[in-house]
């Protein structure tokens, strides 16, 4: 069991989507808390910390900043990470997620860090048609409907292996989508607006999705437990797209996307959109990546994370019926950031 009064625990993103749940879980649980931010990071999703966290500012990718943040702390939770489907963005994927989870673990290494609790992602198993369902015995495969994100996230995952193989405690996580509220205008809150903005087209595919919290509190979990060298997928249910945008469509009383994209129609509307940045530079609303992945269905196995601690997901529906709710209010407030109650 993890001692708190002689306990700080280092949060890399801590001001993100995921970081800043896990922030306010550890302050919750009585945890002193370091947490790393850059100078322009948004603090919005974090109001009722001031003065409950310290402050480090600094870089997963500065290799100083971080020897500085490193000071006395105890366990890291390694949540900073980047997403993204444009080719504009690989060199960041491979400085952030390769480079940064590199420097995170060597000075975790040289402090003699008791324990990490690093994100990865369910992208890191690799995507193979012949494979349309994962569990944790899963290994890389390499094919054509792997991401540059994914590749970045399971070459950060072999850096945090090679550091556990030094001698680091670690586990791994392996969220699905994570679902819930945040910035409404970032990554998957975005599904709401868009819905509620008239979304017309509606992907084919399917997934696995999860609660933030829920993915906040396995990881305070495996924490507080002597679990090291394990991976667990995270993922509270695996259901199509369209069911997700259908619940998300009618807890905002609004009509859902009718339109299925293909494969067909998503590979004419990521060239079109190709053609349309090039042309007039506006940003596209889909890449080739992004709209591939849409129309390829997938799932994963929640059995061992369900085996331990007695661990229990909520279900979908609660956590889309209280981030609908909390999307209606905020967009009263011009769409203010906004997170969910435990």
């Amino acid at each position: 069991m993890t001692d708190k009064n002689a306990s700080l625990i280092l949060v890399t993103g801590g001001t993100g989507f995921l970081g800043s749940y896990l922030i306010r879980l550890l302050i919750r649980n009585g945890y002193k808390v370091r947490a790393l931010k850059r100078p322009s990071s948004p603090m919005e999703l974090l109001p009722e910390t001031a003065g409950k966290v310290e402050w480090a500012e600094g870089d997963v990718t500065d290799i100083v900043s971080l020897e500085d943040a490193f000071s006395g702390v105890t366990h890291v939770m390694h949540c900073a990470a980047i997403s993204s489907f444009h080719p504009r963005d690989a060199e960041r994927l491979v400085r952030t997620n390769i480079h940064g989870t590199t420097n995170v673990v060597n000075i975790a290494l040289e402090t003699g860090v008791q324990k990490m609790i690093h994100v990865s992602s369910i992208a890191a198993f690799g995507r193979s048609k012949e494979r349309p369902r994962m569990d944790e015995t899963a290994r890389w495969v390499q094919s054509s409907g792997n991401t540059r994100y994914a590749m970045s996230k399971y070459l950060s995952e072999q850096e945090v292996w090679r550091a556990h193989a030094e001698g680091l405690p670690v586990a791994i996580v392996n969220p699905s989508v994570i679902l819930g509220s945040g910035f409404w205008d970032a990554g998957s809150p975005r599904f709401f607006t868009q819905i509620d903005h008239g979304l017309k087209f509606c992907p084919t595919g399917h997934s696995g999705f999860v609660d933030v919290r829920d993915v906040a509190r396995f990881m305070l979990l495996l924490l507080e437990s002597d679990i090291s060298g394990e991976r667990f997928i995270l993922n509270a249910d695996n259901i199509p797209f369209r069911e997700l945008f259908e619940r998300i469509a009618g807890e905002l009383g609004v009509s859902a996307p009718s339109i299925k994209v293909t494969p067909l129609l998503a590979e004419l509307a990521w060239r079109v959109e190709w053609l349309k940045e090039k042309l007039l530079g506006v940003e596209p609303v889909v890449t080739k990546e992004s709209a591939r992945s849409s129309v390829s269905s997938y799932e994963y196995d929640n059995a061992k994370s369900r085996s331990v601690f007695g661990f229990q997901y909520r279900p979908l529906a609660e956590t889309i019926r209280e981030t609908a709710k909390q999307y209606l209010e905020a967009k009263k407030e011009g769409a203010k950031a906004m997170v969910l109650d435990w």
